[in-house]
């Protein structure tokens, strides 16, 4: 009996509160500007955030002119963009400019330009010096450019100084830059000299020269470096963020684990679009002309390619007007040879992502799929045979003989379009690189299409070959 109460008080402390509610109700009861202001307080930036588009625009203009500018843009920072856009919309200018100065100039950049291009000339006018500096530098890349990707918030120090002085521009610089994981380093001429981390920083004595716990082998890349060429290096490091570097190997900025994901989703996205035959990915605003520049080169030279192949199977109508059972099975071949092609084709893009990659390591990667489909063909005909044999029997009523002469004739096609698709999606994207074509063009129903017009010639050959020619069927 004693229990009880504990675990009534042990549900209500794990029941979360619904802090949007109660936001919400502090926002239209309070009468005193002052004291609502302490009572938000309270909460985390985070939950105002998730109350603030339940209220309505005077009430969020209350809370415009009561809360301070740096939980303004706290709170922003817990919005999607199209409420973003909005919020800042909402704001007085000056108000927005004082807001978008506290965020990354990433960030404050890419919400400028989000506006129309009349409140953009206006806020940036109003906007720090050293914010438009920052802006200006990162809009200086292009967007397949890593230096496009990075933000200026970082703390920087000289190589020759103790841990002690370096501890102390740290404390300096943490007012205006809080990403201090990593504190980077410079030597003669501001040139890059490597990294510390802010726990070695911590833990060494005072007195210690900052070179004896440099890491002068620290990661870095260069702003004009793409994108797509050094992902897979910064996903590699692991680390918090890796400094961007100048073509005077200065520090301009760094790019974070944030803006590396964001980068990994954006190619990923692009990736999955040049799968499905597009040149580019596309977006809920895009126009349905656009849509359609995009999609239809692809789609007339897949019909060029389809009709190729129904003109290869019209060839063989004889053979199917002989023995009619063999068309029941194209699509087994056709399908089996597809996703084949296209398995092999995931594999070669995301190798072929290594620059450095020799003619021996493509040949190794040649010969490997080709024995992955050897010994998959070899497996998956052997089950068509069996299964397919057993099938034709019960169901077709034809003879032992014949019911597993046919379904051999389908396994070693099975198993022979398999080789070449494995092929066909391996050496494809390979050429297309070798003429400095990007690989991932060489899409999903690309080597789909192509993958279909062999195994179409070599299903029905071999049928004519063997079944009809050889056996007489």
């Amino acid at each position: 009996m004693q229990e009880e109460p504990r675990t009534i008080e042990a549900e209500a402390v794990r029941q979360r509160p619904d802090y949007e509610a109660a936001i919400v109700d502090a926002v239209r009861t309070s009468t005193a500007p002052r004291l609502l202001a302490m009572q938000l307080e309270n909460y985390h930036a985070g939950d105002i955030a998730d109350a603030f588009f339940r209220l309505t625009l005077p009430e969020r203009e209350k809370l415009y002119r009561i809360l301070k500018t740096d939980t303004l843009s706290e709170i922003l920072e817990y919005l999607d963009e199209e409420e973003r856009i909005r919020f800042i919309n909402e704001l007085t200018l000056r108000k927005a400019a004082a807001v978008l100065n506290r965020l990354e100039p990433d960030q404050t950049g890419d919400l400028i330009q989000s506006l129309v291009p009349e409140k953009q000339a206006l806020l940036m006018e109003l906007l720090d010096s050293e914010m438009r500096a920052d802006i200006a530098l990162i809009d200086s890349y292009d967007e397949d450019l890593i230096g496009s990707r990075m933000t200026t918030n970082f703390v920087e120090v000289p190589r020759d100084v103790t841990v002690k002085e370096a501890m102390n521009l740290l404390v300096k610089q943490a007012a205006d830059n809080d990403n201090i994981t990593t504190i980077y380093s410079y030597g003669n001429d501001h040139m890059y000299a490597g990294a510390v981390d802010l726990k070695d920083l911590i833990i060494a004595r005072n007195d210690t020269p900052l070179e004896d716990i440099l890491v002068a082998s620290y990661p870095y890349v260069y702003g004009s470096d793409e994108v797509e060429t050094v992902i897979d290096d910064l996903r590699d490091y692991n680390e918090d963020s890796i400094p961007v570097l100048g073509s005077d190997n200065r520090v301009l900025g760094v790019i974070t684990t944030q803006s590396l994901l964001e980068a990994l989703d954006q190619e990923m996205g692009e990736d999955y679009a040049r799968f499905a035959g597009l040149t580019a990915e596309e977006d809920l605003e895009e126009t349905l002309f656009v849509s359609l520049k995009k999609r239809l080169p692809w789609l007339l030279f897949l019909l060029a390619l389809g009709l190729m192949v129904s003109w290869v199977v019209s060839l063989f109508e004889g053979v199917v007007a002989q023995i009619p059972l063999v068309l029941a099975f194209q699509s087994l071949i056709l399908g089996m040879s597809g996703n084949v092609g296209t398995q092999s084709l995931g594999v070669t893009i995301r190798v072929l992502m290594d620059d450095e990659l020799t003619g021996k390591e493509k040949r190794h990667l040649v010969a490997k799929e080709a024995r992955v489909g050897f010994v998959n063909g070899l497996i998956m005909g052997s089950l068509a045979f069996v299964f397919l044999g057993l099938y034709i029997l019960a169901a077709k009523h034809q003879t032992a003989a014949a019911s597993f002469t046919i379904s051999a004739c389908i396994a070693v096609s099975l198993w022979l379009a398999m080789i070449v698709s494995s092929l066909t999606g391996t050496t494809i994207p390979i050429f297309f690189k070798k003429i400095g074509v990007d690989p991932a063009v060489a899409s999903g129903p690309l080597i789909t299409t192509i993958n279909d017009l062999c195994a179409v010639i070599l299903f029905y050959g071999l049928v004519w070959l063997f079944l009809i020619r050889m056996l007489g069927m």
